[in-house]
């Protein structure tokens, strides 16, 4: 009899291990269902259509084929992957009954999400880099940000990206989750996954913390001294038209730089992100939803360059 209990009670342990789990998303609202499903919908054409728009442009106009476009649109295929990886399934939520998401569609999610993130990353510094170059010894630009470098750059960017988004989701195959399976997020994160684990999820915290503090850390420094240099030399420049310029071929790039990494370390690096709960959703929102949305008209509407070509298609067509 005694053996009989305990193989039941191992066998209700088994069957209570969560292999799916339920979006709850903006299940809250459901009066408002139709007119989030039409915002969010818009959202992602205009972020798809405006990011791979951009990166037809770079591909197919040769006046584009300079660092600086190379690494912009590499940054908009990521942007891009990262609304790929997320809109679709929360579009389907809104009208799904279930709202079932399984433990490996999670990790996928997870993956994609983390590579965009860290590529995109390693891409600013890269950016950063290249305006450093451009604006404190332009004499050496074309010397300096090589073709060979350049691709170089890109090349990295995307291997630590995979490297890093590899490293957590192979951590995630040491929790378990039982209990409720409810995810109270729009997609699989880490975080609303370490709250349901059964496991100490303190080493998966910790892993976010050195690897994903140490990409942070380590390409902010890149952007920060990249732009003390910058900025020094712009004051020392003589003609006010000169200042002017220099400001302008940065401000875009600047921009990106502050609201993409200030939403990241507001969402992960800060001490008990994991049991901040409430913050989830909107922070979330803005760093997989509207990042990728503003980053094309960000770089393209205070881009000369990219103005002109566009004007020059508009016209043949």
């Amino acid at each position: 009899m005694g053996k009989s209990t305990r193989n039941n009670h191992g066998q209700s342990q088994i069957t209570s291990l969560a292999t799916e789990f339920i979006l709850i998303g903006f299940t809250e609202h459901p009066d408002l269902r139709i007119l989030l499903f039409l915002v969010f919908f818009i959202i992602f054409l205009i972020t798809m259509v405006g990011n791979l728009g951009l990166v037809a442009l770079i591909v197919t106009e040769q006046c584009l084929h300079t660092p600086m476009y190379i690494f912009l649109g590499n940054l908009a295929l990521m942007d891009s992957c990262c609304s790929c990886a997320i809109t679709p399934k929360m579009l389907e939520n809104f009208f799904s009954k279930d709202k079932m998401i399984s433990l490996y569609e999670c990790m996928v999610q997870f993956y994609f999400l983390c590579l965009a993130e860290s590529a995109d990353s390693f891409l600013l510094a890269a950016m950063a880099c290249d305006r450093f170059v451009a604006i404190c010894k332009p004499l050496q630009y074309h010397i300096m940000m090589s073709q060979k470098l350049c691709i170089q750059m890109t090349t990295g960017a995307y291997v630590a990206g995979n490297l890093h988004s590899m490293i957590h989701v192979g951590f995630l195959f040491r929790l378990t989750f039982r209990g409720s399976h409810q995810i109270n997020h729009f997609f699989c994160d880490v975080l609303p996954l370490y709250r349901l684990s059964c496991v100490d999820p303190y080493i998966n915290e910790l892993m976010i913390f050195i690897f994903g503090g140490s990409v942070q850390i380590f390409t902010i420094t890149i952007v920060i001294i990249s732009y003390l240099y910058i900025i020094f030399t712009i004051f020392k420049m003589k003609s006010k038209e000169g200042r002017k310029k220099a400001l302008s071929t940065c401000a875009s790039h600047f921009l990106s730089v502050s609201i993409f990494y200030g939403s990241l370390l507001f969402t992960y690096i800060q001490p008990n992100s994991v049991n901040e709960e409430d913050k989830d959703l909107p922070v979330a929102i803005f760093y997989t939803l509207v990042i990728p949305l503003l980053n094309p008209f960000i770089y393209s509407l205070r881009n000369k360059e990219v103005i002109n070509v566009m004007k020059k298609i508009m016209n043949i067509s």
